[in-house]
């Protein structure tokens, strides 16, 4: 090693540089303010809504992240205790708050309002953009039914992005449900529904159309799901599609203001397993990548012991700060 790549402390070669495991970062001073900022706005509007500010461990227990389903092998790093049991890093926030909602405020009457700024860990194969260590913050709204929750969160979601400082943004709206009846008329059911969905959740269309195409369902019905993997737009697209769960959203969210926020996406299919009616992505020219989602999750919290209709997004704090940093650098 030569001394311009080490300096000596010591009598020990020290290189200049130490990498840090592929998928995180240091996070300087300037930096830090500047999300302490943006997290500071974020978390005021939730708490002037009615949401109250929680934190879950960082390490639950594998037998309780197992309750999130299918997406619960592929996404987390697990650590093993010195009794013998093993332990996981959190993957996702919703899990851990559904446990908490479900144990601790068992006897509490909904809807229960929850916001949250924790790291989450993924056990991802790191590619651009993709963190194995990443800020959250975000919100869960537990007992309050489709569209009056769907609608609250969105709303919440709106006045969150803009206190932030981003004013040029979309949310990319879609219904889990009208995707999986559309498919399940088609014939499209078990394994073959679950390559056709996972090509949509990866924004594949190339693989997407090869699944479809390897299935037996017909020429009219292989033209109408091809079509419906791009179908973007407002109201209007929404009646033709006969898509009645997001017309009513779309009827409260125009009541509330925030309609133009919003479009819909009918082939949005979020990656996690166990959304199951609405869904939605954030985006903004200042980005190539969605800032954060969410959706609604009913059948969750029952699987810890109690029923409770529920809706929970999440923001990359981080993917948020430089998507406002390149807002205002554009406006400069």
């Amino acid at each position: 090693m030569s001394s311009e790549e080490s300096t000596r402390l010591g009598g020990a070669s020290v290189p200049e540089t130490i990498p840090v495991p592929m998928g995180t970062r240091d996070v300087l001073p300037e930096e830090m303010a500047e999300l302490r900022e943006i997290s500071g706005r974020a978390l005021k509007v939730f708490t002037q809504a009615g949401y109250g500010e929680i934190a879950t461990p960082a390490l639950e227990y594998e037998e309780t992240m197992r309750l999130a389903g299918t997406d619960f092998a592929e996404n987390v790093y697990r650590v093993p205790d010195k009794d013998g049991q093993v332990l996981t890093l959190r993957f996702d926030s919703t899990v851990p708050i559904a446990r908490l909602a479900a144990t601790r405020y068992r006897a509490a009457e909904p809807p229960l309002r929850f916001c949250y700024m924790q790291h989450v860990y993924r056990a991802i194969e790191p590619k651009r953009a993709e963190s194995r260590q990443f800020l959250q913050i975000g919100m869960e709204l537990l007992g309050l039914p489709a569209q009056a929750g769907d609608a609250e969160a969105v709303e919440l979601l709106v006045s969150v992005l803009r206190e932030s400082g981003l004013t040029d943004f979309k949310i990319a709206v879609g219904d889990v449900n009208f995707f999986a009846e559309r498919l399940a008329t088609a014939g499209i059911t078990g394994a073959e529904k679950e390559r056709v969905v996972h090509e949509m959740h990866t924004r594949d269309l190339v693989g997407y159309r090869r699944e479809l195409a390897a299935t037996s369902v017909g020429k009219a019905d292989l033209e109408s799901l091809e079509r419906l993997a791009i179908a973007r737009g407002g109201r209007e697209l929404l009646e033709a599609e006969g898509a009645e769960q997001l017309i009513k959203l779309d009827s409260l969210l125009a009541e509330a203001g925030v309609a133009d926020n919003v479009i819909y996406d009918l082939g949005l299919v979020r990656p996690l397993s166990y959304y199951t009616g609405t869904v939605l992505e954030v985006f903004s020219p200042s980005s190539g990548f969605p800032l954060g989602g969410g959706g609604r999750y009913d059948n969750l919290v029952g699987r810890f012991g109690r029923e409770l209709a529920a809706f929970g997004f999440s923001l990359n704090l981080e993917r948020l700060h430089l998507a406002v940093l390149a807002e205002q650098e554009a406006g400069a």
